[in-house]
């Protein structure tokens, strides 16, 4: 196997799955089975082979099997540039997750260094809808896989501008108290925003060189704030007074948002059809997995939760062969098997069925 893919993973009181164990070759593997199955329960465990907090981004505690609540393991071997790795991540009674690569102890950030993972799931599709927060997790996502230390920026900078808030909210005026925050704050949040444009650029590169069935989104990083740790440093220092009326910080990288335009029809991502913005998303998803590909040295898992939502039998086809042609490995689920016929041997099929309260994991048809 030479490129990045997952030959057995197992999981144990892991949500749904009391143990539940897949052994697969480095080819797309499609999970298909009736709602509540434990289908995505799958691809969040895969998820957590990479830096952050999953595709749920829920805690430890929330992932154990209820109502055992023993605590959970998942175990997976990664095959990585021609490396075979032994991946566990596990938590004890609610405990924060622990990691070990190769069975050593490792930071959950070194995952980073052996395995790209990207996922597309349902709650993604109310990307151009919903609020800037949601944008700003979806930018920093795509950041990240290029850039595992790019988790360790924004967790420096939200620490500063949490003790920073705090200060604000309490009327702390004496300039003294907020040197050091705001050093911290303006060197992080300048890295932070740099690494979001050159992921930007990688994406939009990624899509030029593309000829795909899918449509490509211009994308647009909006944040009003200076480039450089000096200027933001600056600008947190001037806009002290402002921020105090407002009892939090009012500049900075955790203010950006997200814009995409339908290249093709010049028309806004929020204003397009349902279809449409999922087409988009998909183009994004694939762009960073092309991008990554080069990037890296090999194509990343792609984790696609129920991705024929919303795609047309066309562009279902089309999103097959493109993921066949980019040679990598992608975790797809689906009610029917029928979904993922055009896959044909290109593929392997595994049945999730829900028997007696347990995800049970079988051969599809």
């Amino acid at each position: 196997m030479t490129g990045l893919s997952i030959s057995q993973l197992t999981l144990s009181h892991f949500r749904s799955h009391r143990h539940s164990v897949i052994d697969c070759d480095d080819r797309p593997v499609a999970l298909h089975g009736p709602n509540g199955a434990g289908k995505t329960n799958i691809l969040e465990a895969i998820s957590l082979f990479s830096p952050g907090r999953g595709l749920r981004r829920s805690s430890a505690q929330d992932m154990t099997r209820r109502p055992e609540a023993l605590g959970w393991k998942v175990t997976g071997i990664l095959h990585s540039h021609l490396q075979t790795h032994e991946i566990e991540i596990w938590s004890e009674e609610g405990a924060a997750r622990q990691t070990r690569i190769d069975g050593k102890a490792a930071a959950q950030t070194s995952l980073g260094r052996i395995a790209r993972v990207l996922w597309l799931v349902p709650s993604m599709d109310r990307l151009w809808i919903e609020g800037a927060e949601g944008r700003r997790r979806f930018l920093d996502r795509m950041t990240l896989s290029f850039l595992p230390d790019h988790a360790e920026h924004t967790l420096r900078y939200e620490k500063a501008m949490r003790e920073r808030n705090r200060l604000l909210k309490d009327m702390v005026r004496e300039p003294s108290w907020y040197l050091a925050l705001e050093s911290a704050m303006a060197e992080s949040g300048a890295a932070i925003h740099a690494n979001r444009q050159n992921a930007l650029q990688a994406i939009a590169e990624a899509q030029d060189q593309a000829e795909t069935a899918f449509p490509t989104a211009t994308l647009d990083l909006l944040c009003d704030m200076p480039d450089t740790a000096e200027g933001l440093r600056n600008a947190l220092a001037a806009n002290r007074m402002r921020d105090l009326s407002a009892g939090r910080t009012l500049i900075g990288p955790h203010r950006a948002d997200l814009e995409g335009v339908f290249a093709a029809k010049g028309v806004p991502a929020r204003d397009c059809s349902t279809g449409e913005q999922k087409a988009l998303l998909v183009s994004l998803i694939l762009a960073n997995a092309r991008a990554l590909a080069a990037d890296f040295g090999a194509p990343p898992l792609l984790l696609l939760d129920e991705v024929a939502a919303h795609l047309d039998a066309g562009r279902r086809a089309a999103l097959y062969d493109e993921i066949s042609a980019l040679g990598a490995q992608a975790w797809m689920t689906g009610t029917g098997a029928e979904l993922f016929t055009d896959l044909g041997d290109r593929a392997q099929v595994f049945e999730v069925t829900d028997e007696e309260g347990a995800s049970r994991i079988g051969p599809g048809s």
